[in-house]
């Protein structure tokens, strides 16, 4: 049996496309197909069944997969054993959202490109819902988002919370104490894309306060709610951690109100399986990355959070 069509059958199976498997294993579609036409003659069943939402495995291809996993993987194992030199190569696609790449994704990816200088490095920016769901199709490797994902091919780590605060332009109308949050919901208020986490967040906050009709503009970009801070359009409700540079020299002040809106969670997710390894070294120099960045500013904006050396798999949906 030829290992490397098994391990055609272990990545279409994974992301449930002969396309996105092509573009995976840097090859056609054709190529693809034809593998998998070999491999099931060699084995005399039906591996896919495909239909116009993709392809879907057989009750006899999940058997398979259950050993083409092993397979795979103990061929991996033993190549790494036999070349324990060998420069890790290929392409990992890493997703993250807008906080992340204004906070520490650069130094991530500066030293992904000094200790694995052959690999390719390709990257996405997007909301956290847009990111979850790409990572669940399979179109990424590793996302930097807000919610932990319970889904069985996929590990979660909880890195950090930046506490969230009301941010104001200083000197502007809306720099001043404020008795309660129903006084400050009669102003503009300023945050993340709609249907975020921290959008849904604010709202429930409003609500337990007795806010029914808050003012929230809902921004898709650190940069444009940084703006309009500070242009003095509205209150923001974001992340010091964002605003450090502003907040250092003046521009952008913290409001004095009793309650805040609940942190934002850092959480780095990615892709399991034979072949898949440098999905978590990435996470591991992102772990080690974010705490020297906690440490750097402090926890006034960002708290580290303790992970097991080993992040486990989520438990499966529904679950």
């Amino acid at each position: 049996m030829n290992l490397r069509f098994l391990e055609t059958f272990v990545w279409v199976a994974r992301l449930r496309s002969f396309r996105l498997t092509a573009e995976k294993l840097f090859s056609t579609q054709a190529s693809i197909s034809s593998r998998i036409a070999v491999l099931e003659e060699d084995l005399g069943v039906k591996l896919f069944l495909r239909d116009s939402r993709g392809v879907t495995l057989t009750p006899e291809g999940q058997r398979v997969l259950e050993y083409a996993e092993k397979m795979v993987n103990t061929m991996h194992h033993m190549r790494q054993s036999l070349d324990r030199s060998r420069a890790i190569a290929g392409r990992v696609r890493i997703g993250a959202m807008d906080s992340v790449i204004h906070t520490w994704l650069s130094t991530v990816v500066k030293r992904a490109m000094q200790a694995y200088p052959a690999l390719e490095i390709e990257l996405t920016a997007d909301a956290a819902l847009n990111l979850c769901d790409q990572l669940q199709k399979g179109y990424l490797d590793v996302i930097f988002q807000t919610d932990l994902l319970r889904l069985e091919t996929v590990r979660n780590v909880e890195l950090a919370r930046y506490p969230i605060r009301w941010i104001v332009a200083t000197g502007s109308a809306c720099d001043r104490p404020y008795a309660s949050l129903d006084e400050l919901a009669a102003e503009r208020v300023i945050t993340f894309v709609k249907n975020s986490r921290p959008h849904q967040d604010i709202l429930s906050l409003f609500h337990l306060n007795g806010v029914a009709s808050p003012r929230i503009n809902c921004v898709n970009s650190v940069a444009a709610m940084t703006r309009l801070i500070g242009d003095g359009f509205g209150i923001g409700a974001v992340p010091p951690a964002l605003v450090r540079k502003e907040l250092a020299d003046g521009t952008l002040s913290v409001v004095d109100v009793e309650n805040h809106p609940p942190a934002l969670d850092i959480v780095a997710s990615w892709r399991i399986g034979a072949g898949l390894e440098v999905n978590e070294s990435i996470v591991g120099l992102a772990t080690s990355v974010v705490a020297e960045f906690c440490a750097e500013v402090g926890e006034d904006m960002a708290v580290p959070v303790q992970a097991p050396a080993a992040a486990s798999a989520a438990p499966p949906a529904g679950s």
